[in-house]
């Protein structure tokens, strides 16, 4: 049987009275590419916080690889389980000071021939590596923080909108890099989307969720198929009728 990457088993969350997420259960395989589909306010976010413990999830709800979250050390964690996010946020210097950043702090050197590995599997031209961070573009500054994020060698990466303000040419790049990444590595991916043609295109396996609970799952083709049960949810999502 293949080991889950990642395991969440009856995850309930509430934010104060709120309840944001209700009896979530959902498994990742190494090297697999989930997608998490629905409205705003659906939770999805919220469920990928508690993945790498910017959000506190309750003991014996979430895993990676068999190890609760909540019983290992947040920084350990957190070099374990990258996270890319709507808007990069990237540090200040030069493009390869913030690829060797997360490595430096573990202590380890990383050189010039894999800074420029990292910047090619994001679709970057080495020639950016010394040109100051605040230089980039919003696409290339996208780029780089999923570069930086894989300096890491995660084993999980969550992807939490990462492409939605992005021009179609450089989500094409980030999605393909991606996609490389977990082919190449097995790295599991975890990928919060608004876009259905997206989530049909990209990802492996998929979860609908509406209003903190999980609606639907499978292949994107049966999720996304005319002659799925929650079909009327997703052509409301489509047209801007469903709100969380």
């Amino acid at each position: 049987m293949t080991r889950s990457a990642v395991a969440i088993r009856n995850l309930s969350l509430s934010r104060g009275d709120l309840p944001v997420l209700h009896h979530v259960d959902l498994t990742a395989a190494p090297g697999q590419i989930i997608g998490l589909l629905g409205p705003s306010g659906s939770g999805k976010s919220t469920l990928l916080r508690c993945i790498n413990r910017l959000l506190e999830p309750p003991p014996g709800t979430v895993f990676v690889y068999d190890e609760d979250v909540t019983a290992t050390d947040v920084l350990a964690l957190r070099r374990r389980v990258g996270m890319v996010f709507q808007q990069p946020a990237l540090f200040p210097g030069s493009v390869a000071d913030n690829l060797r950043f997360g490595p430096d702090l573990q202590k380890k050197k990383v050189d010039r021939t894999e800074i420029t590995r990292l910047l090619e599997m994001a679709h970057l031209e080495p020639t950016l590596l010394e040109r100051p961070a605040t230089d980039l573009s919003g696409g290339q500054a996208q780029r780089v923080a999923l570069a930086r994020t894989l300096a890491n060698q995660p084993d999980v990466l969550l992807m939490d909108e990462p492409t939605s303000a992005l021009d179609p040419a450089s989500r094409r790049h980030v999605e393909e890099s991606v996609s490389r990444a977990a082919a190449e590595q097995e790295l599991t991916v975890l990928w919060v989307t608004h876009d259905v043609e997206q989530a049909r295109t990209l990802t492996d396996y998929l979860y609908l969720l509406v209003e903190g609970r999980i609606v639907d799952q499978g292949a994107p083709s049966h999720v996304l198929n005319a002659a799925s049960d929650h079909t009327h949810l997703l052509q409301q999502f489509a047209a801007g009728e469903l709100e969380g």
